[in-house]
């Protein structure tokens, strides 16, 4: 979404984690997506930071810079958010959906767990439209897809959660055009394929 906002056009290859092409081993052994590699060869492995520069290249709705209200902080305060998205609610996540990958987890109980993210999430959107104010910001697009994946994995029980802001938050989310740009199924890339260049 942050490539295609900032209007880099990428080589975009779709894989299949099971069946690793050479090439991105070559590039990033730990061997998991996404991968970016830039013209200039610099090797950039972890969403976060794929948005980051990206939005570093052009940023013209301002992602990086949010609203700057009493009510909802500063950029200091969204990137803190973020980071307190990826430790105290994405392991809660993975447990929850993905119970049978780890050993003797109860998958209802970091449900619970992982409430309570939403549930300031939801407490903090009582006060605007996004997340920090009345336009998106990067907070919205990098925390969003993790939320997507809590209400999807049981998504007759989500609807019936008592966080009526975060609902309306996801779905205008799911309505916005960053979202709906990138979803588009491309096929598995495979050596020798042509080119698929995107945004």
């Amino acid at each position: 979404m942050a490539l295609s906002v900032s209007k880099q056009t990428c080589e975009v290859r779709e894989l299949v984690l099971r069946n690793k092409p050479t090439h991105m081993l070559e590039i990033s052994p730990k061997g998991t997506v996404p991968v970016l590699q830039t013209r200039e060869g610099q090797v950039i492995e972890e969403s976060l930071e794929v948005m980051i520069w990206a939005l570093r290249q052009n940023d013209p709705e301002k992602w990086l810079q949010p609203e700057q209200l009493p009510e909802h902080g500063d950029e200091f305060s969204m990137f803190d958010l973020i980071g307190r998205c990826d430790v105290e609610f994405k392991p809660h996540l993975d447990r929850y959906k993905y119970a049978n990958r780890y050993h003797g987890v109860d998958p209802i109980d970091h449900r619970t767990k992982a409430e309570d993210f939403i549930a300031e999430l939801d407490l903090r959107l009582s006060n605007g439209k996004w997340l920090f104010g009345g336009r998106p910001a990067l907070a919205d697009y990098a925390i969003a897809p993790f939320i997507r994946q809590f209400a999807n994995t049981d998504i007759e029980w989500f609807s019936h959660t008592p966080y009526p802001y975060l609902h309306k938050w996801l779905n205008q989310f799911l309505l916005s055009e960053p979202f709906l740009s990138i979803m588009e199924k491309l096929p598995v890339w495979k050596p020798g394929d042509q080119i698929t260049y995107r945004y």
